[in-house]
């Protein structure tokens, strides 16, 4: 056997939220076959598997996984043209730097986001006005029914709001071992956020626009930083809602000033933020340990030996008196892992 299987592994360390219990089995993977190995380890000890990437999109139970968690570390770029291949355990925000510095546009509004390349898909991971589906070619990935590897075009992989094959259909299936982006040499930067317009003006070189975003990022606290308590989060929280346009109808007679969208499916979509501060919260909301960021009411924050019960105990409030106030359901966007 090539793969190491360490026991009892706290998980806390592994997330940006700094919360979770153990892992009864803890297994890192550097290849494809290790991966192979460490699912037929799991599969032989019939136990449940959570495959962990960069930690910043879950919520791990205080009691930790009573299984095997394994930690995807899968390394390497390929790069043709504007044809990037990138391998699932690389640092998200280290391959958008990458592109910005060989000029090739169409993910430097998605700067300073945390977490793995291979997760991106999964969430359909967006921020600024840009959506990761935009410009993902197709998705490789181990299917764990059969052990064989399939790859995905973009269109197979059903992307949505949040939303993909992935996180919403064949959930657990797949473990995702690369992402191909065709990206656009030389080309424009995507600058469709009012916030970001304001911010750049007229410039639109790359890397000012990735700039621009994580100077944004970091004055919501959306940027990890150990000295800055408000980045021990899972970010976002909470997904803006989406409705119908018989469901605005109505609440637009509970809230006529609400900041609304429309989507591409005729929904259209609410701030959740505003949801959230409307309702009675104001940044820096304490809840325990737990609380909200004091730049950003979407981020529910670790103050400090935070348990995951706490998290969960402020998220149902938030959930409550919003839904008591506008009618409208507010979801979470993190995995919670462990919970029964």
């Amino acid at each position: 056997m090539s793969i190491q299987i360490e026991r009892d592994v706290p998980l806390a360390p592994f997330t940006t939220i700094g919360i979770g219990g153990p892992a009864r089995f803890f297994i890192h993977v550097t290849s494809v076959d290790e991966l192979r190995e460490a699912l037929a380890y799991a599969a032989h000890e019939r136990q449940p598997v959570f495959i962990l990437g960069g930690g910043s999109n879950l919520l791990i139970a205080d009691e930790g996984f009573d299984g095997v968690v394994i930690r995807i570390d899968l390394r390497g770029i390929e790069a043709r043209d504007g044809v990037v291949r990138v391998a699932a355990g690389e640092p998200w925000d280290d391959f958008v730097a990458l592109a910005v510095a060989r000029d090739l546009a169409g993910i430097e509004c998605l700067s300073g986001i945390p977490g793995l390349a291979g997760a991106t898909p999964i969430q359909n991971v967006g921020a600024y006005g840009q959506d990761v589906s935009e410009t993902i070619d197709r998705v490789e990935a181990l299917d764990r029914t059969t052990g064989g590897i399939v790859e995905f075009t973009n269109g197979q992989c059903r992307f949505g709001y949040r939303s993909s094959l992935f996180k919403n259909i064949e959930k657990d299936r797949y473990v995702i071992l690369s992402v191909t982006f065709r990206l656009t040499p030389g080309g424009a930067a995507s600058v469709r956020y009012p916030e970001l317009q304001k911010y750049l003006g007229d410039e639109r070189a790359l890397d000012k626009v990735r700039e621009a975003v994580i100077a944004i990022r970091r004055r919501k606290g959306m940027v990890l930083d150990p000295s800055d308590a408000d980045t021990r989060s899972d970010g976002s929280f909470f997904m803006n809602p989406l409705i119908t346009a018989a469901e605005y109808e109505s609440f637009a007679k509970l809230a006529p000033d609400a900041p609304h969208y429309p989507a591409n499916d005729g929904t259209v979509k609410l701030s959740a933020a505003w949801l959230i501060e409307h309702a009675g919260f104001q940044k820096g909301f304490v809840h325990g340990n737990a609380g909200l960021s004091s730049k950003h009411t979407l981020a529910v924050i670790n103050r400090g030996n935070a348990t995951a019960g706490e998290v969960i105990d402020l998220v149902r409030l938030v959930q409550e008196r919003v839904r008591a106030a506008f009618a409208v359901d507010i979801h979470p966007e993190p995995n919670f892992i462990g919970f029964c």
